[in-house]
C-alpha cells in the first residue's frame, strides 16, 4: 500500500518539476513511509511521485516508480495485484522475465504483452495506478472495481472539471494524486467549495463521486480509467468495469444448485480470496468486531493459518457501543492471538482535532473514530490488517434491505391520515428511550426480531410513512439530513450514483428490489463512505487494510444466488451465517447488528459542546457565506432539546472543522 501523485506539465508550467513532484510526496509519507521515489520525463513532460509502504518484494526490486524492460512503459501504483505469481507464469511463457518478485513488475509485463486495456480484465485486487506509454504518448490513470484505493485528478490553473468526456482540448496541467492534500500544493492549483457538493455532503455524511467538496477536482470512479492523450491533449474517462453489469449478470445468469451446494460455494470462494490477502512479506493480522463479516473472515483466515491468526478490536466504557465481548470469545473459539483496546472516551474525543487532515475533504461517518483507534492498535504489531468491509452490500446486512419494500407496500395500502398518526406516535418516544426499550426487549426475541437501536430506527420509520414508492423511500433511508437544501442558500443537488440511472442496475432486469438497493449501496455508500473511511483511518498509520469479501468473483457469485439465500425467514445475510456457523458455533454470533458507533449525541451536548459551538458561531457561519447561519443556529438549539443522536449536526460540524482547517493550508 502506498501513496502516488504525479502531473502532466504540458505547458512547461512548472519551473521546477523535480521540487512540485517531492512537494506532494511530502504530503504522503503517512502512507508509504519506507521509500520515496521521483520521476520526471521531459520528453513527455509528465511526472510521477511515489511514498511506498513495503509489503512484498522488500527489496530496491520493488523501488517505484518502475520502468518495464524494454523501457516502454513507466508505472506508479498503489495497492495490490492479488495472485499475480501465476499471472507471471503465463507472461514467462510467452518470454518475460524478471528480476524482483513484486506485482507491480508483473503488471508492467502484463502491459507489454497483452496492453494496459486488456490487462485490467485480468488483475485481481485493490488498485490505483498511473501509466505512461512512451510509445503511444498515452497517461493512463486507472481505479480497481470496487474503489478500494482512492484516485482524484485535476487540472491547475482552476478550470472546474466536466462530469462527461472532455471533448475539448485540455489547455491546464493534469494533476493527480491519492489523496487531496497533494494536488494542493501544486502552484497554481487554486481550490474553491462546491456549493453544490456541500449540500449533497450534509445530506448523505459524505461526498459521493464523481464530486468533490472543490469543483475542479474530480475522483476517478470505480472501475474506471483515465486516458490522456499527450499529442492531442485530451483526457477521456471509460468504464471497464461496473457493479450494476455484475448484479444485472448475476440475476440473468443465476445459481441453479442446492442450499447446500451454494453454502458450499460461498465457503469456497471466500477461502480462495483470504487465502490471497494473506500473501505477504511483513506482519499480518485482522479486524474483529465479533460481527458476522469480520468473522467470517478471521475464521477462514485461522482455518488457512498453521499459527494463531493475530486479531484486534475496540472496545468503549460505554457498554451500549461496546462489541469487544463478542469478538472476545468469538477470537478464544478460534484461537487467535487476541488484542483488546477499551477506549476512554478522552482518547475517543482526542482523534477528533484530527480527522480534517486524515480525511481530507469532509467526512461525517462518526465510526471513523473507531476505525482509526483500531487502526492504530492494529500497527504497533502489523503492517497488513484484513477486514470485513464488503459483507452487507454482497450478502444483504443492512436492516433497510429488510424494511424498504415492505414499507412502501404497507403505505400503498394504508391512508394518508393513519400514516401520519402514526408518524406522531412513533416521534413522541424520545429517541434514548426507545434505545434502551429495544435493547431490554430483545433478549427476549428471536433472532429475526432483534435490532440495535430500536429509538433510531423508530424515528427514520417515521419519515418514510410518507413516501410514494419503493425507490423514494430507499432514498429516504440513506439520507442522514433529508433538508440540507435548507442550510446552503442557493445550492441545487447535483447528480450522484444513487441518482444516475447509468450507474443503476435496471428494474427490467433485476426485478428483485433488495438486489437493487444493494447494487446502488456498493456504488455510493460503500465507495463513498466506507472505503473512505477505512482508507485514511489506515493509512494514516501507515497500515495496509484488505477487504476479502470484495473480490470480484465473491460478488458474481453472491448476486448469483436467490434472494431467499440473502434474507430468509427474516434473517439477513443468510448464507454468509451458514457459512460462518461451520467454524463458530451460532450462540456466539447469534445476536442484532450493532455497527460501529460512537455516543454521539451524548458527546455533543457534553465534553464536544464548546468545542462544537465555537464551529458554529454565528459570525463565523456568515463571514464565511457558504451555510444559512439561521438555520444552523436552528438545528443547534432543536438537537440540544431532543434526544436525537446528532448525525445531521454532525455533518455540519465536520464540514465546519474541515473548512476552519482548509484556512490554515
Amino acid at each position: 500500500m502506498c501513496g502516488l501523485a504525479g502531473y502532466i506539465d504540458a505547458e512547461a508550467r512548472l519551473r521546477e518539476p523535480r521540487k512540485v513532484l517531492s512537494a506532494m510526496a511530502r504530503c504522503l509519507v503517512h502512507r508509504g513511509p519506507d521509500d520515496e521515489g521521483i520521476l520526471f520525463d521531459e520528453p513527455t513532460r509528465v511526472g510521477f511521485a511515489f511514498r511506498r509502504l513495503a509489503i512484498r518484494d522488500l527489496t530496491q526490486h520493488g523501488h517505484q516508480p518502475m520502468r518495464s524492460a524494454s523501457g516502454r512503459f513507466e508505472i506508479t501504483l498503489n495497492g495490490e495485484c492479488y495472485g499475480h505469481d501465476a499471472m507471471r507464469k503465463d507472461l514467462a511463457r510467452e518470454g518475460a522475465t524478471f528480476r524482483g518478485t513484486s506485482d507491480t513488475e508483473t503488471l508492467l509485463a502484463a502491459f507489454e504483452a497483452w496492453g494496459v486495456e486488456a490487462t485490467l480484465p485480468k488483475l485481481e485486487g485493490m488498485f490505483a495506478f498511473a501509466v505512461l506509454d512512451r510509445a503511444q504518448r498515452q497517461l493512463t490513470l486507472v481505479r480497481d472495481r470496487f474503489g478500494v484505493k482512492p484516485m482524484y485528478y485535476a487540472f491547475s490553473g482552476g478550470r472546474q472539471v466536466s462530469l462527461g468526456d472532455f471533448s475539448n482540448p485540455v489547455a491546464a496541467t493534469l494533476v493527480f494524486a491519492s489523496e487531496l492534500k497533494a494536488l494542493r500544493v501544486v502552484p497554481g492549483m487554486s481550490l474553491s467549495v462546491d456549493r453544490d457538493a456541500l449540500a449533497l455532503f450534509l445530506r448523505h455524511g459524505y461526498v459521493p463521486g464523481p464530486l468533490t467538496i472543490h469543483p475542479e477536482v474530480r475522483k476517478l470512479l470505480p472501475g474506471h480509467f483515465l486516458r490522456y492523450d499527450l499529442d492531442a491533449r485530451r483526457a477521456t474517462v471509460f468504464p471497464w468495469f461496473s457493479s450494476r453489469a455484475l448484479v444485472e449478470h448475476g440475476a440473468t445468469h443465476p445459481f441453479a444448485g442446492s442450499d447446500t451446494e451454494a453454502i458450499d460455494a460461498v465457503d469456497a470462494a471466500i477461502l480462495r480470496s483470504v487465502r490471497l490477502r494473506m500473501e505477504s512479506d511483513v506482519p499480518l493480522g485482522a479486524f474483529l468486531s465479533g460481527g458476522t463479516d469480520s468473522t467470517a473472515v478471521v475464521a477462514a483466515m485461522q482455518a488457512l493459518s498453521s499459527t494463531p491468526v493475530q486479531t484486534y478490536t475496540i472496545g468503549f466504557e460505554d457498554s451500549n457501543y461496546d462489541e469487544s465481548p463478542f469478538a472476545r470469545e468469538i477470537a478464544r473459539h478460534l484461537g487467535t492471538s487476541h488484542t483488546e483496546r477499551i477506549v476512554s472516551s478522552k482518547e475517543a474525543l482526542d482523534v477528533i482535532p484530527r480527522i480534517p487532515e486524515i480525511w481530507d475533504e469532509p467526512f461525517a461517518d462518526s465510526s471513523q473514530i473507531p476505525t482509526l483507534l483500531v487502526s492504530e492498535t492494529a500497527r504497533r504489531s502489523v503492517t497488513v490488517s484484513l477486514s470485513g468491509d464488503g459483507g452487507d452490500e454482497l450478502f444483504g446486512g443492512y436492516y433497510r434491505y429488510a424494511w424498504a419494500e415492505r414499507i412502501a407496500q404497507s403505505n400503498a395500502r394504508t391512508p394518508a391520515v393513519l400514516r401520519s398518526a402514526a408518524a406522531l406516535a412513533l416521534r413522541a418516544v424520545p429517541r434514548s428511550l426507545g434505545n434502551s426499550l429495544g435493547r431490554a426487549i430483545s433478549t427476549a426475541l428471536p433472532k429475526r426480531f432483534q435490532m440495535d437501536r430500536a429509538g433510531d430506527r423508530a424515528h427514520k420509520l417515521a419519515a418514510l410513512l410518507s413516501q410514494p414508492d419503493a425507490w423514494n423511500l430507499y432514498l429516504e433511508l440513506v439520507a442522514t439530513d433529508r433538508e440540507s437544501l435548507a442550510l446552503v442558500p442557493g445550492a441545487v443537488l447535483p447528480q450522484s450514483p444513487l441518482t444516475n440511472a447509468d450507474c443503476l442496475v435496471r428494474p427490467e432486469v433485476v426485478p428483485n428490489f433488495i438486489a437493487r438497493m444493494m447494487q446502488a449501496d456498493i456504488a455510493s455508500y460503500l465507495v463513498d463512505d466506507i472505503l473512505v473511511k477505512v482508507d485514511r483511518a489506515s493509512m494514516s498509520v501507515s497500515l495496509e487494510a484488505r477487504e476479502p469479501l470484495l473480490d470480484h468473483q465473491l460478488a458474481a457469485l453472491a448476486f448469483s444466488l436467490p434472494p431467499s439465500m440473502r434474507l430468509r425467514d427474516g434473517r439477513r445475510k443468510w448464507i454468509l451465517e451458514e457459512v460462518v456457523a461451520r467454524r463458530v458455533p451460532r450462540a456466539l454470533t447469534n445476536r442484532p447488528k450493532m455497527g460501529f458507533g460512537v455516543p454521539l449525541g451524548a458527546w455533543l451536548r457534553g465534553p464536544l459542546r464548546p468545542w462544537a459551538e465555537s464551529l458554529l458561531l454565528a459570525s463565523r457561519i456568515r463571514s464565511d457565506g457558504l451555510l444559512d447561519a439561521d438555520q444552523i443556529a436552528r438545528r443547534w438549539r432543536r438537537f440540544l432539546h431532543s434526544r436525537d443522536e446528532g448525525y445531521g449536526v454532525w455533518n455540519i460540524l465536520m464540514f465546519q472543522a474541515w473548512h476552519e482547517s482548509s484556512k490554515c493550508r
